[in-house]
C-alpha cells in the first residue's frame, strides 16, 4: 500500500502583531485585577488602531486599576515606541475606556450553579465551591507524541521562529526589526507522522534603511540572510527535522514591510485563537482567551482539556487526543464529554472517556481551585496571563503552567492496565 503523504502549516505571530498587543493588553488589565482581587470577574476587550486603543468590556471588583497606565505600558514593553516601533506610540496614542459591570443576570449563575455534584471523579481534595459556568459553549484539547512538549510540530515551530524574531529584536542582534512580525510552518507528514520541512514563512517589519543601505532590494537581501542565520538556524538546532535542500524559505514575500503594527492594521483581542492553541491541528470551539477571568470556561476548561489529552498521551494510551468538554451557562458539570484518538488508542475512546470522568473533575470551580487560575498572577509577581498572550497558551515551556503537567499519567495507565486485565 503507497503511503499517504500530505502538508499541514500552521502560523504563530510575533507580540507586536495587532492582535496580539490587543490580546497583551486585554490581559494585563486582568492580571492587575486578579492580583488585587482574586474574586474579580474580568471581560477585557480591546482594539488598537492608527494613534488609538480602545478598552471595553465587562468588569465587577472591589479594587481600582489604572486602565490607560497599563494599555501604555504594555505597548511600551511591545516596543512601539514612536519612530522606532513604527509609527504607534505608547506616550502618544490616545487610551479610551468604557467599562460596564458583570450583568447580575450572568453573575447569579455563576455564583451558584443550578445542580449539585452528580459524577464519580476522584478529588482528593476538599470539595469545592459550586459554581456554574460562565457561558455556554464548546471546548477542544489536543495532545500528541510529535514534540517533547506533546504538540503539533508545524505550531511548536511557527511559535519558536515568532519568539526568536523578538529576541533578536530586544537584545540588539537584529536591531532594525521592528516589532510586528509574523511565522509559518509548512510540514510534510508521511503515513501521519512528520516527515520534512516543506516550506518556512518568515515576514517581519523592519527599518527603511539598514547600516545607511536604502535600496529595497539590497534590504530585502540583508533581511533574508540575517533571518535564515540567526533566527531559522537557531531554532531548528535541537530539532529532529530540519530543512533540508528542497525546503522553502520565503522571507518577507511582499517585498517590504515598513508600515505595520496598528498604524497598518487594526487589532482586535481574540482574533488569533488558532495560534493560541494548536494551529488549526485540532478542532476549536471558537471561544477566545484573553481578557476573561477563569470563570470563563473558553478559558479555564479550554485548559482543562489540554491537561487531560496531555496526560493521555503521556500515559501511553494513545499517541494523539483530542479531548472536548461542553458546558451550559449557569450549569457546573459539563453536558458533555468526548474523546477521539484518531485510530491510536492503546484501548477504546469511550473507556478512556470513563477514565477522564474517574479521575478529572471538570466543574468550573475545581478547574479554578486546582490550577490555582486566580492565583497565578499574584504568585508571578502581577503578570501571568500576559506571557500567555503571545506565543501560545499550550505547550509552553518558558513558563510553568500547571495544565503543561502529567502528574495523572501514572494512574490514568495504571488504570487502563487493571481494566484491560480484567476484560
Amino acid at each position: 500500500m503507497a503511503s499517504k503523504r500530505f502538508l499541514f502549516t500552521s502560523e504563530s505571530v510575533t507580540e507586536g502583531h495587532p492582535d496580539k498587543v490587543c490580546d497583551q493588553i486585554s490581559d494585563a488589565i486582568l492580571d492587575e485585577f486578579l492580583t488585587k482581587d482574586r474574586n474579580s470577574r474580568v471581560a477585557a476587550e480591546t482594539t488598537v488602531t492608527t494613534g488609538m486603543a480602545l478598552v471595553c468590556g465587562e468588569i465587577t471588583s472591589d479594587c481600582y486599576v489604572d486602565i490607560p497606565s497599563i494599555v501604555r505600558n504594555t505597548i511600551k514593553n511591545i516596543g512601539y515606541n514612536g519612530k522606532e516601533g513604527g509609527g504607534f506610540d505608547y506616550k502618544t496614542c490616545a487610551v479610551l475606556t468604557s467599562i460596564d459591570e458583570q450583568s447580575t443576570d450572568i453573575a447569579g449563575g455563576v455564583n451558584k450553579a443550578l445542580e449539585s455534584r452528580n459524577n464519580n471523579a476522584d478529588t482528593s481534595a476538599q470539595e469545592t465551591e459550586n459554581v456554574g459556568a460562565g457561558d455556554q459553549g464548546i471546548m477542544f484539547g489536543f495532545a500528541c507524541d510529535e514534540t517533547p512538549e506533546l504538540m503539533p510540530l508545524p505550531i511548536s515551530l511557527a511559535h519558536k521562529l515568532a519568539y526568536r524574531l523578538a529576541q533578536v529584536r530586544k537584545n540588539g542582534s537584529l536591531g532594525y526589526l521592528r516589532p510586528d512580525g509574523k511565522s509559518q510552518v509548512t510540514v510534510e507528514y508521511i503515513d501521519g507522522k512528520p516527515s520534512r520541512i516543506d516550506t518556512i514563512v518568515l515576514s517581519t517589519q523592519h527599518d527603511p534603511e539598514i547600516n545607511g543601505v536604502s535600496d529595497n532590494k539590497e534590504v530585502q537581501e540583508i533581511i533574508r540572510d540575517d533571518l535564515i542565520e540567526k533566527v531559522i538556524k537557531p531554532v531548528f538546532e535541537d530539532c529532529n527535522i530540519k530543512p533540508d535542500e528542497k525546503t522553502k524559505y520565503l522571507i518577507n514575500p511582499s517585498g517590504r514591510f515598513v508600515i505595520g503594527g496598528p498604524q497598518g492594521d487594526a487589532g482586535l483581542t481574540g482574533r488569533k485563537i488558532i495560534v493560541d492553541t494548536y494551529g488549526g491541528y485540532s478542532r476549536h470551539g471558537g471561544g477566545a482567551f484573553s481578557g476573561k477571568d477563569p470563570t470563563k470556561v473558553d478559558r479555564s476548561a479550554a485548559y482543562a482539556t489540554r491537561y487531560v489529552a496531555k496526560n493521555i498521551v503521556a500515559a501511553g494510551l494513545a499517541s494523539k487526543c483530542e479531548v472536548e468538554l461542553g458546558y451550559a451557562i449557569g450549569v457546573a458539570e459539563p453536558v458533555s464529554i468526548m474523546v477521539d484518538t484518531f485510530g491510536t488508542g492503546k484501548i477504546s475512546d469511550d473507556e478512556i472517556a470513563d477514565l477522564i470522568k474517574k479521575n478529572f473533575d471538570l466543574r468550573p470551580a475545581a478547574i479554578i481551585n486546582q490550577f490555582d487560575l486566580r492565583g497565578l498572577p499574584a504568585k508571578n509577581g502581577g503578570k501571568f496571563y500576559q506571557k500567555l498572550a503571545a506565543y501560545g497558551h499550550m505547550g509552553r515551556t518558558d513558563i510553568n503552567v500547571p495544565w503543561e503537567q502529567t502528574d495523572k499519567a501514572a494512574i490514568l495507565k495504571e488504570q487502563a492496565s487493571a481494566n484491560c486485565c480484567s476484560c
